[in-house]
């Protein structure tokens, strides 16, 4: 790939993503597999005027390690320096850019019980600082293309070939290939406007069914909105969270739910993937799952703590989308679900509240929005999908036809 393209596609992660202040500190979180890129990054946040760029590398063949190797019990510890790190954070709000690269069969033979018992034993640790910065930094997550990702959504050709390839469907899918700073603030507009009448109609509920079996009736809370593309942090600086993005979304009220919900694409949790599943809701909360690949993993994940089987977000992504339209499956969220129509188990967005600023996070937990260490996105678009909304006064309108828009 030019280097010319990809160090336009750094400037928009750092500019449009993150929307980097001067004198602010850039945490950037890597893989190994682009250190050239992330020297491009890294440039160019300083071109913008951080005042500081930390880069934390990652690999995961060394958490399936620690997995194998570690006790349970050093696994579980957090020393103090990981607790200053946070303390660190919280004081600092630096703008975080995660870089996904991950293989998403990369951890499929780490010890997953293990992994899950550690992050149980350090939430209760690190949910307050969580909670303290939360709506308060700007983020971004991007991509750039790993070897194994490369070869995992391009088999049969080189791995030198697969990796040019998945660089360009980022770059496409990222609208990244030419003029991207203009392309995303017209994609901004776009999506914004699509918020503005989603939010006039006030809807109670969204009523999905498909082909495929699902039929599942989720209830909305009174005082949320749909956002999309850009938003804006509690210090008044506007960052696109996530570049590609197709989606409107909205955080749901916890615990109203029921019907059944079919998959329409794998799932990546983890480090490995959860193919071909359901999940059935009754009473607000998943009470069954079925999955044809790694279902001991998903009823895992949704064991993780009581908000792990409650609903926090439902996304809105049309089946004709520009990732969808591509005809790549990535095996990756951030792409899989700006393809599809999704929803996601766990923590629930307090900043689709309206107002949010002026509320608690105890205030949130009266009003509904779920709470959780997990926020796991799973795809549920089709061509067949139909999403009919019932709005306060009792009106339905239909807003997905056929896995498109129809409002």
């Amino acid at each position: 790939m030019k280097n010319k393209i990809l160090k336009e596609y750094a400037k928009l992660i750092a500019k449009k993503g993150v929307n980097i202040q001067k004198g602010q500190e850039v945490w950037i979180t890597a893989g190994l597999d682009q250190p050239k890129f992330v020297e491009m990054l890294v440039k160019e946040c300083y071109m913008l005027g951080a005042k500081k760029v930390v880069v934390d590398w990652q690999y995961d063949k060394l958490t399936v390690l620690d997995s194998k190797y570690m006790s349970q019990e050093a696994m579980n510890e957090m020393p103090e320096w990981q607790i200053a790190k946070m303390k660190y954070q919280t004081e600092v709000l630096p703008a975080r850019i995660y870089l996904d690269s991950d293989d998403p069969d990369g951890m499929k033979n780490a010890r997953q019980d293990k992994l899950a018992n550690e992050r149980i034993a350090k939430y209760a640790i690190r949910k307050p600082y969580i909670d303290a910065m939360d709506n308060k930094y700007q983020w971004c997550i991007a991509a750039v293309p790993g070897r194994e990702w490369a070869k995992k959504v391009f088999p049969d050709i080189s791995v030198s070939k697969a990796v040019e390839k998945l660089w360009e469907a980022i770059l496409y899918t990222s609208r990244a290939n030419c003029n991207p700073i203009e392309n995303w603030i017209k994609h901004n507009d776009n999506l914004h406007q699509k918020c503005k009448l989603l939010n006039s109609l006030q809807l109670k509920y969204l009523h999905y069914t498909s082909a495929n079996g699902t039929d599942l009736k989720v209830e909305l809370l009174e005082n949320a909105e749909f956002l999309a593309g850009s938003e804006k942090s509690l210090q008044g600086i506007e960052f696109n969270p996530n570049i590609p993005s197709e989606e409107v979304f909205t955080t749901p009220k916890a615990g109203a739910v029921e019907g059944i919900v079919y998959s329409t694409k794998p799932l990546s949790y983890q480090g490995a993937l959860i193919e071909n599943f359901y999940i059935i809701f009754k009473d607000g909360k998943v009470c069954e799952v079925s999955a044809e690949n790694n279902e001991e993993l998903l009823r895992q994940m949704v064991s993780m703590d009581d908000g792990a089987k409650m609903l926090g977000e439902c996304a809105l992504v049309p089946y004709d989308s520009p990732i969808n339209n591509s005809g790549i499956l990535f095996y990756n969220t951030l792409f899989d679900e700006n393809a599809s129509c999704h929803l996601a188990l766990g923590r629930g967005f307090s900043n689709c509240i309206k107002d949010y600023g002026k509320y608690t996070q105890e205030d949130f937990d009266k009003m509904g929005v779920n709470t959780s260490m997990i926020h796991v996105d799973f795809m549920i678009g089709s061509d067949t999908l139909d999403i009919v909304g019932e709005t306060r006064d009792g009106r339905k309108i239909q807003i997905f036809k056929n896995g498109n828009w129809s409002i």
